[in-house]
Order: C-alpha cells, then structure tokens, then sequence
C-alpha cells in the first residue's frame, strides 16, 4: 500500500500529525444529561466492591427522576434525604403462601446510612466534573448539604474478662473454626465479609500475612497475622483443595460458612450481652489505642482511607499523643 505524503512546511519529517484549532472542537455544545444517564455512565465505569452502591443510586434515580443532573441543586438533595430518613428499613423475611415477599420494618436508618447514601451521589457528581459531563461553572451540590451528625457513641469492646471467655467458648464450639474467626477478627480488625473471603492461596505462613482482595471500599489490604492465628491455622490442618476457602462450609470447600447460629451460641454461654460480631472490629481498634497506637496506625489497620471513622477511639489514644508532646515540646521552658 503506497504511503500518503504529508505536507508541512514546519514539522520535522520524522513526525506527522493532524491539528484542528480547539474553537472548532468545543464548537459543539454537550447534551445535558438526566439523572438516570449519570447514573448509568458512572456505574458503567465503576469498578469498586461496593454492592449496595446500584441499590443506593437506583433509589436516587427515583426520587431525581424527570431532572437533568446539571439541575439538582442542594434543596432537592436535601428534601429527599430528609424523606429517605422518615423511611423505615425493610428487611426481607421470605415468602408468603401466596409467594408474595415478606418485608418487615426494623427501624429508621442510622444517621451513618443517610450520609452515605449522601457520598454515593456526591461520588456520581464528583466523576461527572472530572469526565466534563457537567456545564462549566457547575458546583457539586451535595457538598452544600450539611453532613448529619452520625452517633459514634457505640464503641462497645470486650473487656478482659468477656475476652477471656469467649474465646474459652469458642474453642469447644460445635463449629471448629470459630474459635479462629473470632481471634482474627480481634487481632485484625477486618470485617466479617472480609474474613469469610479468605482463601487459603491469599496465605502466607512465612510472612505471618494474609492479603485481603474484597474489601468494603475496594482497596486491597494485608492482614497480620499474630502467632496464635498462624498456630490454629496449622492445627485445622492443609486446605482440602487450593481453591478453598480458609472458613469453607462443609463438604464445600468454595462456599462460605454461615457462623450466626454458633456465634450466637458462644455470646450466650460466654454471658457477652449487647455484642454484635462487629464490634469484634471496634475491640480491636480499641485495644490498639489504649496502647498507644495513633489514628493514623489504626486507620492503617482497620482499612479507613481517612481518620474521619477512627475519631471515635480519638479519647483512647493519650498515650501517642503524650509520647508527641513530651517528644517535641518536652525540653520547653
């Protein structure tokens, strides 16, 4: 095929190229976009673990439905916020004779729940400004729409003595790995979901590691792996295929186990009242700040981008805090 000659009287002949004057290429005016399409562009693009996030924006769509995204302005954020934290949360019981869905209230959502619903469209805008999907001059409305004050007063952690004896329990519990899904959810910190993805290919027994691949917020992690962890690893044996999952239901070595009902059973016979397998992780970080661990290093451990979901154990953390000052400003006089 016989090359096309490009004339130039100012390129080098080594390179070629085509210019158009940018006039003509922003010539064209962009069509607004509804609600819906954002919402459709940005979860085609979106590649993080969040699973509730379709659910969260279908839910937006609904109360944004008939507007051009460039449109919303803070009042309507604000208005369907206020509504969406009216409405009680459903949670699906089954089906009726008739196969009708069973739903059953459980109370209104959590401040938390209403300023995450908040993050997730602010995420859609915030992607579309990046993408120039928005008009020039445009702001990001959710930021002018104040954060609820969410109620961090829940950081219940298991003293010595509960400590002591759930994990007493949980050794002798008919589930024989519960005893080490609790120890690593106390000496890591990560989630439950976390936790029951491990497989044991994501182990490393002579690093004392195991590497996290579906987190909450889509960030890869590593676990430590404190000794006692590494010990009962070792006990339950080798992984009955490479595949398989560490806490795998039985006979099925790729799917999950379920441990509400032995987990229930343990807080009962351990006498632990008021205690969800969360608050697991809270133990955790609460241990680590009343040893001296700072917000940074806790936020590090648990998986927290930022310090805004660690300022809860911020009145546990005198210890790094005085180790600062007497370090810096010790010798002032």
């Amino acid at each position: 095929m016989k090359a096309q000659a490009l004339k130039s009287g100012t390129q080098s002949p080594s390179r070629a190229f085509t210019v158009v004057p940018v006039r003509h290429l922003s010539s064209v005016s962009r069509r607004l976009l509804t609600v819906h399409e954002l919402v459709d562009a940005y979860m085609a693009a979106y590649s993080g673990n969040d699973r509730a996030r379709p659910q969260t924006l279908h839910r937006w769509c609904a109360y944004l439905d008939g507007l051009n995204a460039a449109e919303v302005d803070a009042d309507h954020i604000a208005d369907a916020l206020e509504h969406w934290s009216q409405q009680p949360v459903r949670r699906f019981m089954g089906k009726d004779d008739a196969g009708e869905p069973i739903y059953k209230d459980v109370g209104l959502p959590a401040p938390a729940t209403i300023n995450r619903a908040k993050a997730v469209l602010s995420a859609v805008f915030s992607w579309a400004q990046q993408k120039r999907l928005m008009p020039k001059g445009w702001q990001n409305p959710c930021r002018a729409v104040a954060a609820r004050e969410a109620d961090n007063a829940r950081t219940r952690f298991l003293t010595a003595a509960e400590r002591k004896r759930l994990l007493a329990i949980t050794k002798v519990s008919t589930w024989p790995r519960l005893y080490l899904l609790v120890l690593m959810a106390l000496t890591t910190g990560a989630r439950r979901g976390e936790l029951l993805s491990i497989a044991y290919r994501d182990i490393d027994m002579e690093a004392g590691t195991a590497h996290l691949h579906d987190t909450k917020n889509g960030d890869e992690r590593v676990l430590v792996l404190v000794p006692a962890v590494a010990a009962e690893i070792k006990r339950l044996g080798k992984a009955p295929h490479p595949e398989a999952l560490l806490f795998h239901r039985i006979g099925h070595w790729d799917r999950p186990f379920h441990p509400e009902r032995a987990w229930k059973i343990a807080l009962t016979e351990a006498n632990i009242p008021d205690f969800r397998f969360h608050d697991l992780r809270h133990s955790c970080a609460s241990y680590l700040a009343q040893q001296g661990g700072s917000l940074l290093e806790i936020a590090d451990v648990l998986g927290h981008r930022g310090l805004e979901m660690v300022q809860r154990y911020a009145h546990l953390c005198t210890d790094s805090k005085a180790r600062l000052v007497n370090r810096v400003l010790g010798d002032m006089q």
